[in-house]
């Protein structure tokens, strides 16, 4: 208890929540996740410093009056505002630009990512960083650094067209250092990637503690995504270069990593994180929010929720779909959630297949759904068919709701559901259509899945047992960094024995 006083007293209960593209500007699990930790904990201060695509998106959670301030950092919006360094603050610049994009491209180098990082820090606070990465000089630096002898990007002969695109692309991703960075208290990343940008650069000035979770894998998601986007193998190698060794020194640095699940953990250990820094925290929901939906509804249906997006890989599901309403032609599928900006196009596309497939009459896209509940309740069996998953809450929550499901195997879906309901292989639709099959034709046996699930979640995955521990987390966190700060600066003769110095 004397821990948590002691916090208290020292102001560690002011908390800063690095978000990106979830918290407080959109809906979804990320964004519930993040509401459910403020609004349980209305004795802990929050600001959010939340990573955004133009800045002009609402705020669109009601915030509690104990979340002091939310800014908005656009990635696509106009640029930071400054000016470009002149004379030997230029040559600093560019000599620690050229050294990060070394590392990017030369396995050998990979050691000046940190320190460059750091430097490109410092000058984005002074507001010179983004007007450096639009000039000339800047893409002049990486056609000479690509080109050098050796390097692998070489042989895919990089265009000046690449440049500009990798640079452009490095201007955006590294714009949240521009951020005003927590100064106290606890820098609190809810996913890896861009959105720890700040916390690194508090880390590195300050000694403001790290706190990291990760969702999903953020650096699984953009090699997934990366490959199919529309860019030569050059530009890919720096901005995948760049994501792979930010998320290293994001493991390597923070105080403490709390993946939602032990898939999340084996990437954070191969990704160089000390597995005494890691604590898997599941998600939880509150089972009385979510109490069972009751009578299932009459004709057979498949419910979805989440959002729009391909990482959810609806196209898999509508196929899926297809297969089964071959043997139950009287089935439905029902996909509750909105569509992010952007995504309309996917959207469109996943219309555009069920007509094809021949059933835009039975699939339906509800749009968002004021009690997410009902979305479970108008199911005989909630499916999931993310190619990308942390510990999802929809899986939970469906679960909570004593509904039996089917899901693909990805991040801590396996770990969730247990032996409640069927677990079938990402983009597989034939498997997921006999696992939903198997379902459908047997109401007993959805019923004690049901059963089993809801009980599964009142056991392990309550909201209660997730916020009791990063209230614990964040009161000991800082406490803790001190102490280790003292250890480190006890001077070489003094260090007590058994420690072995340097």
């Amino acid at each position: 208890m004397h821990v948590h006083d002691d916090a208290r007293r020292l102001g560690a209960t002011r908390v800063t929540l690095l978000t990106e593209g979830t918290y407080p500007h959109s809906h979804g699990g990320v964004s519930v996740w993040c509401d459910q930790l403020v609004q349980g904990m209305p004795d802990i201060d929050f600001d959010v410093i939340a990573v955004t695509g133009t800045g002009r998106e609402p705020v669109v959670w009601e915030l509690p009056a104990h979340v002091s301030g939310v800014l908005s950092v656009p990635m696509w919006g106009a640029p930071p505002e400054g000016r470009a360094p002149r004379g030997r603050a230029r040559g600093r610049l560019a000599a620690a630009y050229e050294q990060f994009l070394t590392a990017l491209l030369d396995p050998g180098a990979e050691d000046g990512f940190a320190p460059a990082l750091y430097t490109m820090a410092r000058a984005a606070a002074d507001g010179a960083l983004s007007p450096f990465l639009r000039g000339d000089r800047a893409i002049s630096i990486l056609t000479s650094v690509w080109n050098r002898p050796g390097l692998a990007v070489r042989e895919a002969g990089p265009t000046l067209h690449d440049a500009v695109t990798a640079t452009a692309l490095l201007e955006h991703a590294l714009r949240p250092l521009a951020a005003p960075a927590p100064r106290t208290g606890v820098a609190h990343a809810v996913s890896g990637g861009v959105a720890v940008l700040p916390g690194l650069a508090a880390l590195e000035r300050d000694g403001v503690p790290l706190l990291l979770t990760e969702h999903g894998v953020y650096l699984r998601e953009r090699y997934l995504g990366y490959r199919t986007a529309p860019y030569r193998w050059p530009v890919k190698s720096v901005v995948l270069g760049f994501f792979r060794l930010l998320a290293q020194e994001s493991y390597r640095r923070a105080a403490l990593i709390t993946p939602g699940n032990r898939y999340n953990r084996l990437w954070e250990e191969e990704g160089g994180a000390d597995p005494e820094s890691i604590r898997t925290v599941y998600n939880g929901v509150d089972p009385a929010a979510f109490p069972p939906a009751g009578p299932e509804p009459e004709v057979l249906t498949l419910t979805w929720a989440g959002r729009v997006d391909p990482i959810k890989d609806l196209e898999t599901l509508i196929r899926a779909f297809s297969l089964v309403r071959a043997q139950l032609p009287d089935v439905r599928l029902r996909l509750f959630g909105g569509t992010p900006r952007g995504g309309e196009a996917y959207r469109e596309r996943c219309e555009a297949l069920a007509a094809e497939l021949g059933h835009a009459d039975a699939v339906t896209f509800e749009g968002r759904v004021d009690d997410i509940k009902d979305a479970y309740a108008a199911g005989n069996v909630v499916m999931l068919s993310s190619i990308s998953e942390g510990f999802p809450f929809t899986l939970i929550e469906a679960m909570s709701c004593g509904r039996a499901t089917v899901s693909t195997d990805v991040g801590g879906v396996r770990e969730a559901v247990g032996d409640t309901g069927l677990v079938v292989p990402p983009r597989d639709p034939a498997a997921m259509a006999r696992a939903a099959l198997e379902l459908l034709g047997a109401a007993e046996r959805r019923r004690a899945m049901g059963e089993a699930a809801r009980l599964r979640v009142i056991e392990q995955f309550t909201l209660r047992q997730t916020i009791d521990t990063f209230r614990s987390i964040y009161l000991e966190l800082p406490t803790l960094e001190r102490e280790s700060e003292v250890v480190a600066a006890v001077p070489e003769t003094l260090a007590p024995v058994g420690t072995v110095a340097g």
